[in-house]
């Protein structure tokens, strides 16, 4: 369910202002976030972003698409590596 309109969107404040600080130097730089909950905005377009999944910062460029999605989407905590392999049987009936 997303927030309510009169509240708007959150971005935790800290990373609001490394990303109007990368915005007035047009640094390239990754952007290290803890935050997953935060909405990505528009202001973000452009930047890349390294968003925490419980072990690593996994870097994410954001684009127009990504705008309105929270960043933890982005950035997956569990990995599906595969069911347990089972061999074919061949039975001969």
């Amino acid at each position: 369910m997303p927030r309510s309109l009169k509240k708007g969107p959150f971005i935790e404040e800290k990373l609001m202002k490394r990303i109007k600080a990368a915005q007035k130097t047009k640094q390239g730089g990754i952007i290290k976030t803890w935050s997953r909950a935060s909405m990505v905005v528009p202001e973000m377009v452009g930047l890349t972003i390294a968003v925490h999944n419980g072990r690593k910062h996994v870097p994410i460029f954001i684009t127009e698409n990504m705008v309105g999605h929270k960043l933890g989407e982005f950035a997956p905590t569990r990995y599906f590596r595969g069911h347990a392999g089972s061999e074919k049987k061949s039975s001969v009936r």
